[in-house]
């Protein structure tokens, strides 16, 4: 195979596919176990964007991880995998990649057809194809994680996100590419229609000028859409690494538990490469990255700071509900990081508490 149809893995990517990697380590088996006794007779997972399987540097490409982890899974004797139950749909537009990717899952897992889990391997557009891929698997009326991992242009119809989204336990992964925000110019206005759902969604956020803004309406503006075809959860945030270029991912799902486990996926990532997530709202703080809420110095992190400023502008609030509103409206917090923050926001003489007795989730505070 030529390695023309090969790149550079980026810092950001690579950076991402931790997260993933930390997500599906926590979906598969929660789609996959039997939860009350009741077992689940199909799940799939398409990646729409699936690349040639690997990197220049021989790095793992998404389809390979994502099929090595899940059968090397450490819950793997008690998720019931078979290839009528557990279906992996691969789409590569490219024929160079795609017959690469078809090349690098064989010579690593052997033939698919005897693999104890369906993958299929598809050449293909994903915005045109995933829909009737999903159907001739028949994907739907069963849980669907569909990872639509573009580096250049988002082109997924938002009908298609509005019918994932109407589908039983499933959830989508979008990604903007680095320069995405910069480049309208070259995507026809007829494609940001049918991914945004109609001109007038869209055509606020092209006309903010200021290259700092543009990501976070950008991004604002998608989660809206993902929010219109049904999904009840939404997340959007910045992916930064310590070096290279940030990546910006959007997530939709109807489970609080979905939402859950991609927040867990974001703290259990390994800092130590210095990435982080950076959530729209926040402006002036600079996360501290991924490690203890309380980084040894006493000091929580200025950007939940910042979040928790900006959710008591509106009015004063209980600290449960400013940890629901940490989990569903903030990039990586989560409900538990409330109460710690309160605490300290109320030694610093930032906020008041305006409930008697012992601060906890019930009380009521304000800002001073």
């Amino acid at each position: 195979m030529s390695m023309g149809v090969l790149w550079d893995l980026e810092p950001a990517t690579a950076a991402k596919h931790r997260l993933y990697q930390r997500y599906l380590d926590a979906w598969w088996p929660i789609l996959l176990q039997a939860s009350n006794g009741y077992i689940r007779p199909r799940v799939t997972l398409l990646d729409a964007f699936a690349g040639p399987g690997r990197y220049k540097g021989g790095e793992d490409g998404s389809p390979v991880f994502i099929l090595r982890r899940l059968l090397h899974h450490s819950a793997v004797d008690r998720m019931g995998l078979s290839r009528e139950r557990v279906r992996l749909i691969f789409i590569e537009k490219d024929r160079a990649r795609y017959e690469h990717l078809l090349t690098e899952l064989t010579g690593q897992f052997g033939p698919l057809d005897d693999l104890p889990v369906r993958v299929e391997v598809h050449r293909g557009e994903a915005g045109r194809d995933s829909e009737m891929l999903l159907t001739r698997s028949k994907a739907w009326g069963h849980p669907i994680l569909g990872i639509f991992d573009s580096w250049g242009s988002v082109q997924t119809p938002l009908d298609l996100m509005t019918r994932i989204a109407r589908n039983k336990s499933s959830e989508v992964i979008t990604t903007f590419g680095p320069n995405w925000f910069n480049r309208r110019e070259e995507l026809n206005a007829d494609i940001l229609d049918m991914v945004f759902g109609g001109r007038a969604h869209w055509t606020p956020a092209d006309d903010e000028q200021r290259p700092d803004e543009r990501w976070r309406v950008w991004t604002r503006t998608y989660r809206e859409a993902l929010h219109r075809a049904g999904f009840g959860y939404q997340l959007q945030f910045k992916l930064v690494p310590r070096t290279g270029q940030d990546l910006y991912l959007v997530f939709g799902t109807g489970s609080p538990k979905g939402l859950e486990a991609m927040k867990d996926a974001m703290w259990k990532v390994d800092d130590s490469d210095g990435m982080s997530f950076r959530d729209p709202r926040t402006r002036g703080a600079v996360p501290l990255g991924q490690l203890d809420l309380f980084q040894g110095t006493g000091c929580t992190d200025p950007e939940l700071v910042e979040l928790i400023t900006q959710r008591l502008t509106l009015g004063q609030a209980s600290v449960e509900e400013i940890g629901r509103w940490l989990l569903t409206e903030t990039s990586r917090w989560k409900a538990s990081h409330a109460l710690g923050a309160v605490k300290e926001m109320r030694q610093e003489g930032a906020l008041v508490v305006l409930s008697a007795g012992k601060l906890t989730s019930k009380s009521l505070v304000s800002l001073r």
